[in-house]
Formats: structure tokens, sequence, C-alpha cells
């Protein structure tokens, strides 16, 4: 049995982060569970239709409640939020080699400061090395940590020239000439597009990423969109386990991203 925890993790506190659980027991790979949140998570109310609310991460509970629902050991924990072996402070070697690849393709990262994610993350970090999952920065042994950035993983993913536009919080940028109508229909349509990627990568994604109806409100975009990305992040760490990523970065920190979709 292999198996990965996914976060999209909100770089404060205030915001929710989406949490998914993915397995294989020699089958092939399959969602097992995603949360808008660490306690819908924790709390098994996987509802996105709820207004989630943003907690400290407990990865101590992430990681007995995963194993609960699992049946066996966490293999990898795939996290979307800049980590690092040391202290961040600026840009990393990471951030710049992201950037290089894919900014031509509006794929670059944020860059990260000592305040935001800054102790979120260091200690986030130290917390799963307590827990036997160091960061990896390369081909290491087994159980880990990892970075992921689901913008360049899904234009792998889905072959695509440059980065999908399924952020809802941009989609007037996005669209910018059409009604609120048809941005929030066009958005749906990338959605569902990604949905049904990643179903091909893992059983049961359709059947938990419903897209949520088209006059829901705004908060419920947001959970939802947040368990996608707890979901690609979980698909990225499935990558790492077959073999189909490659980590960039120095061995302070590397965002891994897989080679193909």
């Amino acid at each position: 049995m292999r198996s990965v925890l996914g976060i999209d993790a909100a770089w404060t506190h205030v915001e929710p982060s989406g949490v998914a659980l993915v397995t294989d027991d020699g089958g092939g790979w399959r969602l097992l569970k995603v949360a808008s949140s660490y306690h819908a998570f924790l709390c098994d109310n996987l509802s996105m239709n709820a207004r989630h609310r943003g907690s400290t991460p407990d990865p101590q509970a992430l990681l007995a409640k995963s194993v609960s629902d699992a049946g066996s050991a966490i293999t990898i924990v795939a996290i979307d939020m800049p980590l690092s072996t040391v202290p961040i402070v600026e840009r990393r070697t990471s951030d710049n080699l992201i950037s290089s690849l894919y900014g031509a393709r509006h794929a670059g990262t944020h860059s990260p400061t000592a305040l935001r994610p800054g102790k979120l993350s260091d200690e986030l970090t130290l917390a799963f090395q307590r827990e036997g999952y160091p960061l990896l920065t390369s081909e290491n042994s087994l159980p880990g940590l990892i970075e992921v950035y689901p913008h360049p993983a899904l234009i792998e993913l889905a072959s695509a020239a440059r980065r999908l536009p399924y952020k809802h919080a941009k989609s007037g940028k996005y669209w910018p000439g059409e009604t609120s109508t048809v941005r929030r229909q066009k958005l749906f349509e990338i959605w569902q597009h990604i949905v049904d990627l990643l179903e091909r990568q893992l059983q049961g994604a359709a059947a938990a990423l419903v897209l949520p109806d088209l006059g829901c409100r705004s908060y419920e975009l947001k959970a939802f969109e947040d368990a996608l990305d707890a979901v690609v992040c979980a698909w990225v760490g499935t990558c790492v386990l077959d073999g189909t990523a490659k980590a960039y970065g120095d061995d302070r920190s590397a965002i891994w991203i897989p080679t193909g979709g």
C-alpha cells in the first residue's frame, strides 16, 4: 500500500487549506478523501458547501487521521507552500528555476518572504520532520515531505501551452469582456476539464470533485478550488512515487514537477 497526503496550504492561518488523501493498494491510484480545510479533513466534514475557516495545521493529527482512513502509513506528504531546510527570507534557487522554466507560460512562482509564509512554513517543515517526514530535495529515502506547485503541474497534466485559467478570483482578468455569468461558465468548463484529467490519474476524483451550482456563493467556489488544488498536490506526490516527477532546486529546497501527464 502506498499513500499520499496532499495539502494546498494557505500562507496564513486565516485562510483554509485543502487536504486530499490518495492511495494505491496495487490496483492503481485512487482518491480516498478530500476536504476544503484542516478541520473538515479531521472531522470528516467533506461538504464543499460549508464556509470553511482557516486554522493552524497539526501535522501529527493530520498524519494520524490519514493513517486511520487509509489503513496504512503515509509515504509522501505533498504541500503547495514554499518549504526549506533553513528559514525562508527571500526567493530561493527553486523559485528561480521554476520561474525560468515556466515564467513565459505564466506559471512563475510567487516570492516568499520572512513574513509570508515565513514562520508558518518553518514550523510546518520542522513539525513534519519530527513525525518522520524530512523535506526531500532529491531522490532521498521515503517517507518524506515534498513541495509542489499546482500551476506548472497542471500545465504538464493538460499538455497546455500556458497556465490554466482556473482561479475564480481572477476570472475578471481571464475574460474581461464577458459578463459575470459567462465568466463563471467558462471557469466551470476549465474546472471540469481538470477534474476529467485527474480522474484518468486518480480513480474517484470525478465523484469527489463535483462542481458547485453555477449560482453558488463565492465561499463555495473557494472551497471547491482549495479541494481541487489539494488533489493536484496529491497527484504530484503519486508522480514522485511512480518516478515521473523531477525536483528543481538545491539541497535546501526543491519544487517537484511532473515530467508529463
